[in-house]
């Protein structure tokens, strides 16, 4: 696909006006940045075809210092984000994109990202006393956070203290003051596993913090990359061609030479604040405040009126619960197709379940047995496993992502007693609200497999579905859309 998006590798601005060119940003002016910009773009993830919402003219803050949400909640924005042929169903973008995962992680290492002198990012830079982190309208997203949030959808770029490893992250940054952001990594991750190993070492950690990008890049800052590897790498592979860096002046570390806004500075040894609560993407504050490494920002680069990408978690469906949805999806049909099921027609990482606790996959019955395989290995596979509460198959006649039709399967070709497995002390989280009632202290959870499919040994008595055929009702919305929308 060529689009506007190419001219510049991680381009915001390029990509925005590929948006408006099909049709799906909507421009937001005097939306407040204290809970009203949250709220707005909640609901506005909430309707069939969310747009992605610029936001400008916001109370306290100089005309053009903008906010952007809900970029990647459509089909048609994430196809543009993963430069693919442009889909406008969940069916085919998930389709679109089986086997892309690997494509691109085999193909990353013949992209190193290139190295440049200057860039639009180095349009204003505010050193020692002008840095101001309340110079951008960070949002109070909801109404128990702990803080406003400058990184929701950002990049936290780290280098490895062993080795010259660059690892590209997303996590939580909150604004404490003027100068000082927490910075709130998980145990295990990788941008965490670099700062222990500076922290034990007594020395300072350094981060640069871009906080407004192509949404590209936050996407691929938070998936899983191999360790060691460069999500830049990632990036480039989708982009198919290298990404353009430059290195920020006080620490060295790569940034998108056409990033929106970046914090730099260093954490140092000892240096902890209370940080959160901030929600998660369960849809609760599974945690209460606690400390998090503080980084001392000591210069701010950005561009003339800059562009704040904000994708913070909430309650199902968020900000960026689609994407997570569809790329989850793609690499769970993939790993059925690895394990040997066959058949799989469709599958649906459903947000409601945070694209992790409830899973539907339908296929075509072709042997006994079939059903119950198909979700078993749908809960318990590398890809599937952590935190998979429900699992459910259907029959091919049911759309995965409908909940409707899939509520309408496990109420009519079920009977609990006889196909609803459950699997006790399986893989769960520290971070499932649930982990109160655990009754050990180790993450572990039952989960249960539905066999929602027509019982295979009576397919041929089963009843017959009582609706318009497929082909009917396609020829009956085309002739009267007018009608039916």
């Amino acid at each position: 696909m060529t689009s506007a998006a190419d001219a510049h590798p991680l381009d915001l601005r390029a990509w925005l006006a590929h948006v408006r060119e099909f049709g799906e940003l909507t421009e937001v002016s005097g939306a407040h940045w204290n809970l009203e910009l949250g709220a707005i773009s909640e609901l506005n993830v909430k309707k069939a075809v969310p747009h992605a919402l610029l936001f400008d003219d916001i109370p306290d803050y100089s005309p053009g210092f903008r906010v952007l949400t809900c970029s990647t909640s459509s089909p048609t924005r994430l196809s543009s984000l993963l430069r693919l042929d442009l889909q406008r169903s969940h069916g085919g973008l998930v389709e679109t994109l089986r086997g892309r995962p690997r494509q691109w992680q085999a193909a990353a290492a013949q992209f190193n990202p290139v190295t440049v002198d200057d860039g639009p990012v180095f349009e204003n830079t505010d050193t020692d006393e002008a840095v101001d982190l309340f110079k951008f309208p960070s949002p109070l997203w909801h109404e128990k956070d702990g803080g406003r949030y400058i990184g929701t959808g950002c990049m936290v770029v780290t280098r490895d203290l062993d080795s010259e490893w660059v690892n590209v992250g997303t996590y939580r940054v909150m604004v404490h003051d003027r100068n000082h952001v927490g910075l709130d990594m998980i145990p295990g991750k990788h941008g965490a596993i670099q700062y222990d190993k500076y922290m034990k070492a007594g020395k300072p950690f350094p981060v640069a913090i871009v906080v407004g990008c192509d949404p590209l890049g936050y996407l691929i800052s938070g998936i899983e990359v191999p360790f060691g590897m460069c999500e830049y790498n990632y990036i480039g592979a989708i982009l198919g061609k290298p990404v353009e860096v430059v290195n920020a002046p006080l620490t060295g570390l790569p940034i998108p030479s056409h990033a929106e806004i970046v914090i730099e500075g260093w954490a140092h040894p000892g240096d902890e604040r209370i940080e959160g609560p901030f929600g998660e993407f369960h849809g609760y504050y599974p945690g209460k405040a606690a400390t998090a490494p503080v980084v001392t920002i000591e210069r701010i680069y950005y561009r003339n009126r800059p562009i704040l990408l904000g994708s913070p978690p909430a309650k199902p469906p968020n900000d960026y619960s689609y994407s997570k949805a569809v790329m989850r999806s793609a690499l769970l049909m993939d790993a059925l197709q690895a394990a040997g099921v066959p058949d799989v027609a469709a599958l649906w990482a459903h947000e409601i379940g945070g694209a992790r606790m409830f899973n539907v996959v339908a296929i075509r019955q072709r042997y006994a047995g079939h059903a119950r395989q198909a979700g078993h290995i749908l809960s318990q596979c590398g890809v599937g496993a952590y935190m998979s509460r429900y699992s459910v198959v259907v029959d091919e006649d049911i759309d995965p992502s409908n909940l409707q039709e899939v509520m309408w399967a496990v109420a009519t070709r079920t009977d609990p007693d006889i196909d609803i497995d459950i699997i006790k002390r399986g893989m769960g989280s520290k971070n499932d609200p649930m982990s109160i009632a655990y009754t050990t202290s180790a993450p572990l959870t039952s989960k249960a497999i539905i066999d929602a499919c027509r019982p295979y040994d009576f397919l041929a008595q089963f009843p017959a579905v009582a609706e318009a055929s497929k082909e009917l009702q396609q020829q009956v919305l085309a002739k009267w859309h007018h009608v039916l929308g």
